[in-house]
């Protein structure tokens, strides 16, 4: 089952996302993106538990006559659920919300190294038409499985 999560998700959506990084904020940060205008984080459930999630965040926007546009942040799932299928749907789940939203484009990064890249072009991502550039004032994240 995929659905929008809620404020009741917090504390197994923290132990899902410590599969992605170690460093995960207390549940009440899960809350302020739960209330954030804009944000959706979808999740599968598989017998009760919470198997695979990612955040949508929808950004206003000046150009392409003000439409929106989605980036998709924290993509995770748990590695015993991997390869079956569980954030397809929860992909499926965010790029509804931000077609209903009329966002013109979703964006996502991904590590160079990770096998993700295929799993997105098989979405429909590419990385051929923009560069994808960043700067961060944390320190790059290591591979982290639990």
């Amino acid at each position: 089952m995929t659905r929008f999560l809620t404020s009741e998700d917090a504390e197994n959506a923290c132990a899902l996302l410590a599969h992605l990084m170690p460093d995960i904020a207390a549940p009440t940060a899960f809350a302020t993106l739960i209330d954030h205008p804009g944000t959706f984080i979808a999740g599968a459930h598989a017998g009760g538990d919470l198997i695979a999630m990612a955040t949508l965040h929808l950004m206003p926007n000046m150009t392409q006559s003000g439409r929106p546009y989605g980036v998709i942040e924290n993509v995770v799932t748990h590695p015993d659920h991997r390869g079956k299928g569980h954030m397809r749907g929860v992909m499926a789940h965010l790029h509804k919300q931000a077609w209903q939203a009329n966002a013109y484009k979703i964006m996502l990064m991904t590590g160079r190294d990770t096998g993700a890249k295929g799993f997105y072009e098989k979405l429909g991502y590419s990385a051929d038409q923009k560069h994808g550039m960043q700067i961060r004032q944390v320190p790059p994240r290591t591979t982290h499985t639990k």
